[in-house]
């Protein structure tokens, strides 16, 4: 079953507002801390593109 790399992780950042993101397992996707975008995980490989990414469910 894909993963996302803990250490890619914690590399990453939004590229909408460059805040640190977490990986959500179950739904498979990578959120954002700061604006709430969540990013489609393919394949463990997080699509951190603005354009594919969805507003968070809880704003």
């Amino acid at each position: 079953m894909p993963y996302v790399d803990e250490v890619l992780l914690e590399v990453l950042r939004c590229p909408d507002c460059r805040a640190e993101v977490d990986y959500k397992d179950r739904r498979k996707v990578v959120v954002c801390r700061g604006c709430g975008l969540q990013y489609p995980v393919v394949d463990g490989i997080p699509v951190m593109l603005v354009d594919q990414a969805k507003p968070s469910r809880r704003r």
